[in-house]
């Protein structure tokens, strides 16, 4: 690798995975535990069924940590560089960053308010019940105390998402700080690293089928298919209004200058795109587009959306806050001021070093640290990421929104400062 890659955003393996083959293990599993609940066959099938699903979750867990710090250094590291590349750049990620904050406030303050409005089915506390503990999340002075990691070896080994996040986004800060021959060199490895386990989870998730049908089936045994079926389309439409929260306020900055109706129309296209391929990076060239029907200034447009594409996606600390808080609902678990900072600031970091992901691999890699940091059992996303696609539509949709409305921001505030620098390039991000 050469120094000028380390500009380049990150070449990343791309994964074929069996969404709809884990669906159905999700819907076969549900139904076949509802067959032989109650009777004596379940205690013949669950011995064999439940640790198979067991061992799967192992291995899903195994990845996190190793594929979040490879991801969390190239995502800081291309955002330093994007920083470089001229006043536009800059006052585009001072908006993303604003974004980003929103997003995750929004999901604190309304998911709780939602669930008390309008709570789970009855028994959907039992759906995801499981032998785990909920971690405790310290006080003041413990939560300041932890941030930092006297031993990071250590704090790998007890997943503490916190102070690992901490550590290497200060460590892909001090990579960008080093001569470019030797941050070329770490960038390479650890652009391996992720490469290397992407793989690894991708055969894992091979396995979706089988150990999602496994859980799957204890599940519908100890709580009933009715109840877990409603559980699940109960999860999959509140976490998805946490995502409209964001579609809505994208559409509030786009009307700003080109009024509701206007923005609307010239997002139609685009957002058709969204929905169908479920993708940013698919739906780029329909951005752009639709930037041109706003008339925005082409340089800053075809600038500003595929960087945005490549660095920014509006609706994860939204959706994978969501996502936490609905477990620790189910758990019974009160969430601490605390609990939810931590959640927040791991929900910033992460949503950087994951966009390029496909909507599997990032539901893992970026709700399971944001889990953790709360204190919240990881075990129930197993199980969660079968129905993942549903509200991915949402994300995407209102990424694509957020991307346009985004280019749109910079593009008033622009005084035609657009500073591109040479190395980034205007390729824009790689699949």
């Amino acid at each position: 690798m050469s120094a000028s890659d380390t500009t380049r955003p990150a070449r990343l393996v791309t994964l074929r995975l069996p969404i709809w083959w884990t669906f159905g293990g999700l819907v076969g599993g549900l139904l076949a535990g509802s067959l032989i609940a109650n009777r004596p066959v379940a205690d013949a099938i669950l011995p064999v069924s439940e640790p198979i699903g067991a061992l799967w979750l192992r291995a899903l867990q195994m990845t996190i940590i190793p594929l979040v710090a490879a991801l969390l250094v190239l995502g800081i590291t291309q955002l330093a560089s994007a920083a470089r590349a001229g006043a536009t750049a800059r006052r585009m990620l001072v908006f993303v960053a604003a974004a980003l904050v929103f997003s995750g406030v929004a999901t604190l303050i309304a998911m709780p308010l939602l669930l008390s409005v309008v709570p789970p089915p009855a028994g959907a506390q039992s759906l995801l019940a499981a032998n785990v503990e909920p971690q405790e999340v310290p006080g003041l002075a413990e939560f300041f105390l932890s941030l930092v990691a006297p031993n990071i070896i250590a704090a790998a080994a007890e997943t503490a998402m916190l102070p690992l996040t901490i550590f290497f986004a200060l460590f892909a800060v001090a990579i960008t700080r080093l001569p470019p021959e030797q941050s070329a060199t770490l960038r390479g490895f650890f652009e391996s690293v992720a490469n290397a386990m992407l793989l690894v989870i991708g055969w894992v998730l091979w396995l979706a089928p089988v150990g999602v049908f496994a859980l799957a089936m204890g599940v519908a045994v100890r709580a009933g298919g009715d109840a877990a079926f409603f559980t699940l389309m109960h999860y999959i439409l509140t976490v998805a209004a946490m995502g409209g929260i964001v579609l809505v306020a994208a559409y509030v900055v786009g009307a700003l200058r080109h009024g509701p109706l206007a923005f609307a129309r010239a997002m139609l296209p685009a957002q058709a795109v969204a929905i169908s391929t479920q993708s940013s990076l698919a739906s780029l060239p329909a951005m752009l587009a639709s930037a041109r029907r706003l008339d925005l200034s082409e340089n800053v447009s075809e600038f500003v959306l595929p960087l945005s594409v490549a660095i920014y996606r509006a609706t994860s600390p939204a959706m994978n806050l969501a996502v936490a808080i609905y477990v620790a609902h189910l758990f019974g678990i009160e969430l601490s001021w605390t609990a939810m900072l931590a959640g927040l600031a791991v929900a910033f970091v992460i949503s950087i070093g994951s966009v390029s992901l496909p909507g599997t691999i990032s539901f893992v890699v970026s709700i399971g640290p944001i889990a953790l940091a709360m204190g919240i059992p990881v075990e129930p996303l197993a199980l969660l990421v079968a129905v993942e696609m549903l509200p991915d539509i949402m994300r995407t949709l209102a990424n694509v929104t957020a991307d346009v409305a985004l280019t749109s921001a910079v593009d008033r505030n622009s005084d035609g400062d657009l500073a591109t620098d040479s190395a980034l390039g205007r390729s824009g991000p790689e699949s």
